[in-house]
């Protein structure tokens, strides 16, 4: 049974630990914050596994708006215009609004989630103290697998913010003394020693080889979360040192089909390294656990199967993107990562340069789903979408079953090999071979004698409107020139959001 299917089961009997401060507490509210478990006999060690399958439903629990705007100010992505959502579209133009909820509400609710995890943290010590041996050894694995999930959301929070606060409790009254709030720098080294903390703990093995939370977190997650922190410390031995653990463990390989890797037959392979999981649970109603992907979609598509619903038009690959991968003889990759609508295909060959388009480049899937034109943009992300035929019989939402990939493993092997580019000594493969093995699935030639240059371009074409993970690498590296395209004009102080006006009303050290 998926972790996903474990979570639906105790929540519908009734056993689910009523997770308040993932629903609805916010930080300013620290008195609800340990309200956690109620009743909870914890004497009755066998139900310390509710506690972590409750840290794992709030982590999953994304507000549509939360990856979305992690996400949209790369030169990749373009927010899609002419909406209801103008500060969204103002944000991919660096003008930023303090104001905005999605702000808020990207930095409130994922700190419920950071709060949340500490909460059971603290729930499993107590089971701990009445367990047996291996009821306090699977107690660690627990609190460790808490860590990792708290640490990629403190990532994702520190890559939009910067310095930002490092919750060590659940009692959130802690943060109203906070004297001085820890830099990027700070919460990037804590990440990566709450990292070392919890691998000593954590399965040895892929997500999907867990038997009993099948895609949970292992210690190569916590490996790659240790990777992308030292990433953005610019500390590339220890980045290559954890991608290295992680390409030698020889557990890993990179999903044969570039193309349905992001969609159903893609769930959980031997790529993934952490996921978000969603499911219909195979039944055409009832209940279901989602990610609201319609953002994502194009508004007008006429769908292989009748009654599947479009999208919203929030989101759309760059001009610039869809340019770079022609240039570069991409085919899966850009038919993947792009939904061309006729609008967009005449938009890109009234320039010369690209007025002969390869067949691929249609208004139509290889799964027969039309994208209408539609006002909003002229092209829709492909990796965010699930064709129509794939959808389980009976569901119509927009992407309904399909899971959202966070870290896959062609971004460690491309962080190895920037690593080793960047002086880092290697341990295994060589910066070349990490490279070729990416390129080789999109049918790229190899390359020899690989530069900086080429691992990001490499990263580009492979890992584009995934996380903002080409904004930040163009932040991190101060190559942010590239983000000044299309008419907009970035500088060194649009490099993070400010922060939220209700969190500086609640914490004024923010202001300073």
């Amino acid at each position: 049974m998926k972790l996903i299917e474990k979570i639906k089961t105790i929540a519908l009997t009734g056993l689910l630990l009523c997770i308040v401060v993932g629903c609805s507490d916010k930080l300013d509210e620290p008195q609800l914050n340990n309200n956690f478990a109620g009743g909870t006999d914890f004497t009755n060690t066998d139900d310390m596994v509710l506690s972590i399958i409750g840290i794992y439903e709030a982590f999953q629990s994304r507000g549509w708006e939360q990856p979305l705007l992690i996400s949209v100010r790369g030169d990749d992505v373009n927010a899609g215009g002419l909406g209801d959502q103008q500060d969204f579209a103002e944000t991919d133009l660096f003008n930023y609004n303090k104001d905005y909820w999605m702000y808020n509400s990207l930095w409130q609710n994922v700190y419920a989630d950071i709060i949340t995890a500490h909460t059971g943290m603290e729930q499993i010590v107590r089971y701990q103290e009445l367990a047996d041996d291996n009821g306090k050894a699977l107690g660690d694995q627990y609190i460790a697998e808490a860590k990792v999930l708290r640490a990629i959301m403190l990532l994702h929070i520190s890559q939009v913010w910067g310095d930002i606060f490092i919750p060590s409790s659940s009692e959130t009254s802690e943060l109203f003394d906070v004297e001085t709030v820890p830099t990027q720098d700070e919460v990037m080294q804590h990440i990566s020693d709450q990292m070392d903390e919890a691998l000593p703990f954590l399965p040895d093995m892929r997500p999907n080889e867990r038997q009993d939370l099948p895609g949970g977190v292992t210690r190569y997650t916590a490996l790659a979360i240790k990777a992308l922190a030292n990433q953005e410390l610019e500390n590339y031995q220890v980045m290559a040192d954890a991608c290295g653990q992680i390409i030698n463990s020889n557990k890993f390989s990179l999903y044969s089909d570039f193309y349905e890797l992001f969609k159903t037959p893609g769930k959980l392979s031997n790529e993934s390294i952490l996921d978000m999981q969603y499911s219909d649970f195979g039944q055409g109603e009832g209940d279901n656990e989602s990610h609201l992907y319609a953002p994502y979609g194009p508004q007008g598509w006429t769908p292989a199967v009748d009654g599947a619903s479009s999208g919203w038009g929030f989101y759309e690959p760059s001009m610039k993107f869809i340019k770079f991968m022609l240039d570069r003889g991409e085919t899966v990759r850009l038919e993947t990562s792009v939904l061309f609508t006729d609008r967009g295909i005449a938009e890109l060959q009234a320039d010369p340069n690209y007025a002969t388009l390869p067949p691929f480049v249609s208004n139509t899937t290889r799964d027969g789903d039309i994208i209408n034109d539609y006002a909003r943009a002229l092209f829709a992300s492909g990796k965010h979408y699930l064709p129509s035929n794939q959808l389980v019989p009976g569901r119509t939402g927009y992407g309904s079953n399909k899971n959202f990939n966070i870290i896959r493993y062609a971004e460690i092997l491309l962080m190895y090999a920037e690593a080793l580019t960047q002086g880092a000594s290697g341990s295994g493969i060589s910066a070349d071979q990490a490279v070729n093995l990416v390129r080789a699935r999109s049918n790229m030639s190899p390359l020899t004698g690989v530069t900086l240059d080429q691992v990001l371009d490499e990263k580009f074409a492979e890992l584009a409107m995934e996380w903002g993970k080409r904004y930040y690498d163009m932040i991190r590296l101060g190559r942010t020139d590239e983000l000044s395209y299309d008419g907009r004009t970035f500088s060194q102080d649009k490099a993070f959001l400010p922060y939220p006006q209700n969190q500086v009303d609640q914490f004024p050290i923010l202001e300073n």
